[in-house]
Parts: C-alpha cells; structure tokens; sequence
C-alpha cells in the first residue's frame, strides 16, 4: 500500500496521449520498501542454491509467456520499434536463465597458508537499490535484478518516471514466478525524492545506477557519504571508426541503426562516425543511402526501424545540437502529426571540438569526423571524456586489435556494432561508468568476498 496520494501520468510518445496513470511514490515509500526488502533479506539468502535457481528460472517462464504483452507495452511507453521490443523481452528471458545458473556457482578459492587452510566465500551484500533509465526499461532491470538475486540479495527497484510500467509488470511476474513479497520491490516515482533517498538510505548496502553521468556523479556522492558500493553505467560518445580498406558498403549499411536505433536514445550510440580522408566520399554517398531508406514511424507497425523520441524535452534538446551551427549532410523522414518525432540526421564535416562531437546527445544526430590515419583515428576517438562502446572497420586484422587495444572503451566491437550480449561484461572507462553488468563477472559486484582461515 503506497503511503503517497498524488498521482502521475505516463505518456505514450509515438501519440503523446495518456498511457497510464500511477502513484508518484514519495519518500515514505522509499523507506517502506526498504524495510520490507530488509526484512525479506534473511530468509532468501537462507534459499538452497538450488532452490534459487529454481525461481530464477520459474521467473523467465513467467516472462517468455508474457512476452507480447511486455514487448507492447515497452513499445508504447518507450516509442521504440515493437520488434526490437520484443528482440529486448527475448534477451529479458535469457538474462535471467543465464543467471539462474549462477546460484549453485558462487565459487570461493581455498589459499595455501601456513599453518591452516584458508577458504573464501561469496556472499550477498543484503539490500540493494537499483535505479534504471528509460530507454530500455526492461532490459536494464533485468541487468541489475537477475544477478543481485542469484546472489542472494533483495532488491528495491526504481525505474524511470518517464517509462515505470515494465519493471511494474516484472514486480507481479516473480510473486506469480513464486519469489516471497519483500524480495523484489518497485518504487516509482522521482529521481530528486526516491532515487535519492534509496541512495543515501543506511539500510542499503549498494546501488546499482544506469543514467547520464551527470546524474552519476550526484549517486556517486551520496553513496560516498556512507561508502556505499556502486556500480555506475553512465554516458558515451562512441566512435564508429571506419578505415578506407574496410568493406565500405557494410560498414554504411550498419552505421544508422549504431546511431539511430531507439532514436538515437542509446549511451551505446556510435554517434562520432570516424572516416578516413581517402574514403570519406564514397562512405558519405553509401550512408547517405541507408540514412534515407530507413522506415521511421509507428513504433506497433511491423516495418518500422525508428519511433519518435521520449517526449517534447528530448527533441528539444535535439534539435539544439543540430541548430548549434554544424552543416546537415542530409537526413530522413520523420512523420508529420502528433509525437515527439525527428528525423535521423547526419552532419558533416564535423571538428571534433564541435558541441556535436563532445556532448551526448541522446537523439537521431551523428557527427561524421574525418581523420588522415591509424594514429589520428585513435586519437581523435579517445579524445573524449567517455569511454562505453565502439567499432571498427577494416579487413586488416592486425590493424583492428592494434586499435582495440589503443582505445580507451570498455566494449568494442569489429566489423560489427554489437555492443551488448548476455554472456559477455558490459561497462565502460573513464566517465562512462565504474564496475560491470552481464556475464559472470556482475556477480562480483553483487557480493562481498570474505576470507576465512582456520588453525590446523
């Protein structure tokens, strides 16, 4: 029972009509769902392995057989695609089977000491609070929430104000999947009030925060107050390095859904497109093309590639980096009417001292910078103070792990823009964000590492 009484709207951005309407939890809330979460805590940890595991995987049955629902609302809180809606529940699922393996393989080490054997153990930290952006609801969540679970912790969930109703549904899934009320708590309401107090609340033992790094530097202190654990996914500004031996017509063909996939409202987006001087005319007339094909529409329509942005705000913000003075190479379409729409947009040639090439923008807009050579090309892409995603392409191979291991980027991609898998870390350098979410090694940062030694 919310103690709050006001109220909020959720807004459908493809129509701009009122989707939903929900409690705005206050503070109170906060601190009730911590404490339920906090009383929650003994009795899970206290689940065999097994049985965890067995809810785990209980869970992303109850999130297969709901996935048309999920993926359509998604798609009409968020305004993206419905098929790469559903591609996201379908990831949802695997997230959580690939982490139901993980309860009975929370391995320790034993240590050769003197005089005794000396044993490590992984244990859950207790309750934990999870802040999650808007722009992929689920998935995000479900980053955070399957490996805190099989580790054994509650949780206290807040998602996006603009974009709640997923991680709502994900709430009702693990009480049908059997996981015990208290375990898995959403909180919805703002960032200034409950996102804050989760933070700085002295019951919780860590937070996990995906966001803008502006943001994250306010989590980042208010955790410190208390020395909170923190995991940080913040911003980007990642570089899509496109060399002139590179297969020209693949790496164009590719390049928009790197920068405009979910409108561009990605911390992923290979917003810099880096091009070698020699190729860059034929690279621009190869891009031009796909920029132009792309289907930009109805986000519940098969067809569609790209829906409009998350409300009247963001294309504002938008729009001022395309009005800010760099030449528009050409664009796409973008449907006339209500929604918050804006047409993909490729400008060019772009300085990367321009704001264009500095800030994240967060929208459909990539920056197309020319660079003489390999050197130029590293240089200029970890001229940033971000560090989260990239590619490269070019048929030399040894050319591409030089320049891999040249970048300062957290995920890198060859020939390809794939920058997320289930298995696989995902998280960045400098101000992209500290820790890692996927693969096994988010466990570690949903655990503490004791060691024991014991006399002989």
């Amino acid at each position: 029972m919310a103690v709050s009484t006001e109220t909020m709207q959720v807004f459908e951005p493809a129509t701009e009509q009122v989707l939903a309407e929900l409690t705005r939890a206050s503070r109170e809330d906060a601190d009730a769902a911590i404490a339920r979460a906090k009383e929650a805590f003994p009795a899970w940890r206290a689940v065999k392995p097994g049985d965890r595991a067995k809810l785990l995987r209980s869970l992303a049955r109850e999130i297969e057989g709901s996935l048309e629902e999920l993926a359509t609302l998604e798609t009409r809180n968020v305004g993206k695609p419905i098929s790469d809606a559903r591609g996201e529940v379908g990831m949802v699922v695997d997230v959580f089977d690939y982490y139901a393996g993980a309860p009975e393989r929370l391995l320790g080490d034993t240590i050769p000491v003197a005089g005794g054997i000396d044993m490590t153990f992984r244990e859950p930290l207790g309750v934990v609070g999870l802040i999650t952006p808007w722009n992929f609801p689920l998935s995000i969540a479900s980053w955070k929430v399957a490996p805190a679970l099989a580790a054994g912790n509650t949780i206290v969930l807040k998602p996006a104000e603009l974009t709640p109703l997923t991680a709502i549904e994900l709430e009702k899934l693990a009480l049908e999947a059997g996981i015990p009320e208290g375990v898995l708590n959403v909180v919805n309401g703002p960032g200034s009030v409950v996102g804050e107090r989760i933070v700085e609340h002295p019951d919780v033992a860590k937070v996990a925060f995906t966001g803008s790094t502006a943001v994250g530097r306010r989590v980042g202190e208010l955790a410190s107050r208390s020395i909170k654990r923190v995991t940080l996914e913040l911003g980007g500004k990642s570089a899509n390095i496109v060399f002139a031996d590179a297969d020209l017509e693949q790496a164009a063909g590719a390049a928009p859904l790197a920068v405009f996939g979910n409108a561009g409202q990605d911390c992923c987006a290979r917003s810099r497109i880096l091009v070698e001087r020699s190729s860059l005319e034929a690279f621009l007339e190869a891009l031009e093309r796909s920029v132009t094909a792309l289907r930009v529409g109805d986000p519940l329509d098969e067809e569609t590639q790209m829906g409009p942005l998350i409300s009247a705000d963001q294309r504002e913000k938008v729009a001022s980096f395309v009005e800010d003075g760099a030449p528009v190479a050409f664009r796409g379409s973008a449907p006339d009417g209500p929604g918050y729409w804006f047409p993909p947009t490729v400008l060019s040639p772009v300085s990367n001292d321009d704001r264009v090439a500095r800030e994240e923008i967060f929208g459909p807009v990539a920056a197309v910078i020319p660079f003489e050579d390999e050197a130029e090309a590293v240089r200029i892409a970890n001229d940033t103070i971000y560090g989260l995603s990239g590619s490269i392409w070019t048929r030399d191979g040894a050319k591409a792990l030089r320049v891999a291991r040249g970048l300062e980027t957290g995920t890198i991609s060859i020939n390809s823009n794939n920058s997320v898998r289930v298995t696989t870390p995902f998280g960045g350098f400098k101000q992209s964000g500290m820790g890692r979410e996927l693969g096994p090694h988010a466990l570690d940062y949903y655990t503490e590492l004791k060691n024991v030694f014991m006399a002989t």
